[in-house]
């Protein structure tokens, strides 16, 4: 038996699975992070003879550590995965790969969008090319894949025969897209009959830094729907809209836990002498989760200013305050 402080290779971990290995031990996370080559190889010719439900468990755990300890690369490895003959699997797999910018997984992501037979691959893919979208948008990306992942997106989004989950998926990563057809997209999405494509359409408004999204971001804010609040809540906050003030300040009573962090967080990005008293008040509160997330919205106000601090030289260091911040008379809330 390996001992969590002995290292082992990447052979050595394949041999443990192939013996049927339930679970990773630390060594054997380290010896699967960033493999060479030739371990990639090995991986892809053993991994499939492996029993599915091992599989599953297997890349469940490198995807959830993955996510936890950010020294851990399993990128190769969930590539492999990403054919998989399992649905699940492969499903886990693009899940995994949420960092992984490299343009060679474009295309994959894209076939299975439109081929994979198994809806959660499906919509794992439509949820995954988000962020080439966004990469695009930032000219990041070679401009050769923007027709490629904008049609895969659209079509998939405003394909009636395609689940729901898909669609949104498909809505949430295109509203990224600065082009006047994501608004139209955004706009059906909104009126669906669907809650849950209704939900989508908000989160896609906060991501499209849209303005004239505005009113309807804060008209969700009173939902009876909580998970209709929580994404008005975090697009009030990506958008950073000073109109949403007086309702993301109740919400940081409200009943549901998740609307009452996600306006915390909101206010932190909107800002404002209001905001920031609110925020303050959080701060004493004996609820830890609360007070939390009050800090880290705090520190985000205070990221938001610092362009503004930073211009005040040295030769201003005995100004009084009221001179060196700027006034919060705009705040349209007092």
């Amino acid at each position: 038996m390996t001992l969590d402080n002995e290292c082992m290779t990447f052979p050595e971990v394949m041999a443990q699975l192939k013996a049927g290995a339930m679970s990773l031990s630390s060594p054997m996370l380290y010896a699967l992070t960033a493999p060479a080559s030739k371990d990639v190889k090995q991986f892809a010719v053993e991994w499939p003879g492996l029993p599915v439900e091992q599989r599953l468990k297997i890349i469940s755990i490198l995807a959830e550590q993955a996510e936890a300890n950010y020294e851990l690369d399993f990128n190769a490895l969930f590539r492999v995965a990403m054919v998989d003959p399992d649905g699940q699997v492969r499903t886990v797999a693009i899940e995994g790969l949420w960092e992984d910018e490299e343009p060679a997984l474009v295309r994959p992501l894209v076939q299975v969008l439109k081929n994979d037979p198994v809806m959660s691959a499906r919509a794992a893919a439509a949820a995954s090319l988000g962020r080439f979208v966004l990469l695009l948008d930032l000219e990041e990306l070679d401009e050769r894949y923007s027709e490629l992942v904008h049609r895969a997106l659209a079509e998939a989004a405003d394909d009636p025969k395609e689940d729901l989950e898909v669609r949104r998926r498909a809505v949430e990563s295109i509203a990224y897209w600065d082009d006047p057809s994501v608004a139209d997209i955004i706009g059906e999405a909104y009126q669906s009959a669907d809650e849950p494509m209704r939900v989508s359409a908000i989160f896609a408004m906060g991501r499209s830094a849209d303005p004239s999204w505005a009113d309807t971001i804060c008209a969700e804010l009173a939902s009876r729907n909580p998970a209709m609040r929580y994404e008005a809540a975090r697009a009030a906050g990506e958008l950073a809209l000073k109109a949403a003030l007086p309702e993301l300040i109740k919400l940081t009573a409200d009943r549901d836990r998740e609307v009452q962090l996600a306006a915390v967080a909101a206010l932190g990005q909107v800002g404002g002498q209001r905001a920031r008293e609110v925020l303050e008040r959080c701060l004493r509160s004996t609820d830890e989760a609360l007070n939390l997330a009050a800090e880290d919205a705090l520190a985000e106000l205070a990221l938001g200013r610092q362009p503004l601090d930073l211009m005040v030289v040295d030769g201003d260091a005995d100004l009084d305050d009221e001179q060196q911040e700027p006034d919060d008379e705009d705040d349209g809330d007092d």
